[in-house]
């Protein structure tokens, strides 16, 4: 027990068929760039730092690009119920909680909208108690996980009971007309983004007082320490997710880097700062991966050794740029480690600009 802090005490990943960055490339997206456009995205695929990425609606085998936004939104759900309580169960499993035990569920998806949504379909799919909370965190995008954690754990230390937390995105819906001009946000977010689904299991940690319905409590994972934010809203343009006729477009200037340099490292020391501790103590680092450029710039800032965001890179190059749940990959991926982590600080950004992090430490 660290605190009594809550516990992450299990995560579920689930991810739809995977194809490589050079096969989507060849296939497909060689002709969806046309003229001197096709030049200038065949750079960028390549340059990505990603060799696989995961899809729910796979161009090479169906192209969704004239799609009107009701017929994504329909197949949104088609396809984001299977891989969430796929996610679902295995978290549960993983933390050796039952459904019964959860008392609150947080959604975390940006990718798709519809009423009764995801929360609602899933808690009745999964037979969840009638009495179970329920809360959905929307459009925030890549750094969503964090808040979503956030709430669980506030949840969890309010209440005594367990929390169960789901990131799920299917960006692949969201694939543009094809483009004759050059339009390097579109091309960046083609060439990065992914899908998945995610879920975490926050549980009171061992010893914590006793509530009624609380349910097992669990000693081992990471407790959750902090969750912290901050926000440049003088650059709120710099990061869009607008939704339009044909599906939702993304917007991301090139002046992103630039703004992370400056509030990534006071972010960072703030946090450790409150705790006692320095960047020299956090032996594991989950930053997302919203493309190379963005590694590159917290790497520095932050002054990390050359392998500090390997973790990072490895996820990116392995699953893409998965949105929300993307630093939970990064995560599952540290605590799997031959030699886990016992401090993990993790960074998501959006829009906002929006910088969350989040302080976790071995529990057991």
């Amino acid at each position: 027990m660290v605190d009594g802090s809550p516990v992450i005490a299990g995560i579920g990943v689930a991810l739809p068929p995977r194809a490589s960055q050079a096969e989507l490339w060849d296939g497909f997206f060689s002709r969806h760039f046309q003229g001197a456009t096709r030049g200038l995205a065949e750079r960028i695929f390549a340059n990505s730092g990603v060799q696989t990425r995961q899809a729910a609606v796979n161009p090479l085998l169906e192209d969704v690009s004239e799609w009107p936004t009701e017929r994504r939104m329909r197949r949104y759900l088609v396809e984001a119920l299977p891989l969430g309580k796929e996610a679902v169960g295995r978290a549960l499993t993983d933390a050796g909680l039952a459904v019964g035990d959860i008392g609150l569920f947080v959604v975390c998806s940006c990718t798709g909208y519809a009423t009764p949504g995801l929360d609602i379909l899933l808690a009745r799919d999964l037979a969840m108690s009638p009495d179970t909370q329920r809360m959905f965190v929307g459009h925030m995008g890549c750094y969503a996980a964090l808040p979503g954690l956030g709430a669980a754990g506030d949840f969890v230390t309010a209440r005594g009971r367990a929390a169960l937390l789901l990131c799920a995105e299917l960006t692949s819906l969201h694939l543009q007309p094809s483009a004759t001009r050059m339009d390097t946000q579109q091309i960046v977010s083609h060439a990065l983004f992914s899908d998945a689904a995610v879920a975490v299991v926050v549980a009171p940690a061992a010893g914590g007082p006793a509530r009624p319905g609380a349910g097992a409590r669990v000693g081992a994972g990471y407790a959750v320490r902090e969750v912290a934010a901050v926000t440049d809203t003088s650059t709120a343009d710099h990061m869009t997710w607008d939704v339009t006729d044909r599906g939702f477009r993304m917007g991301l200037s090139s002046k992103v880097p630039q703004v992370l340099a400056a509030h990534v490292g006071g972010l960072v020391d703030g946090v450790l700062d409150r705790h006692g501790l320095t960047r020299s103590e956090v032996d594991g680092w989950a930053v997302h991966p919203g493309g190379p450029r963005i590694l590159n710039v917290v790497e520095r800032e932050l002054g990390l050794a050359a392998d500090g965001l390997a973790a990072s890179r490895a996820t990116l190059a392995e699953h893409g740029n998965c949105s929300s749940p993307t630093s939970l990959l990064i995560l599952d991926r540290l605590r799997r480690a031959t030699r886990p982590a016992e401090r993990i600080v993790m960074l998501a950004f959006g829009p906002g600009l929006t910088l969350y992090a989040a302080l976790l430490q071995r529990a057991a």
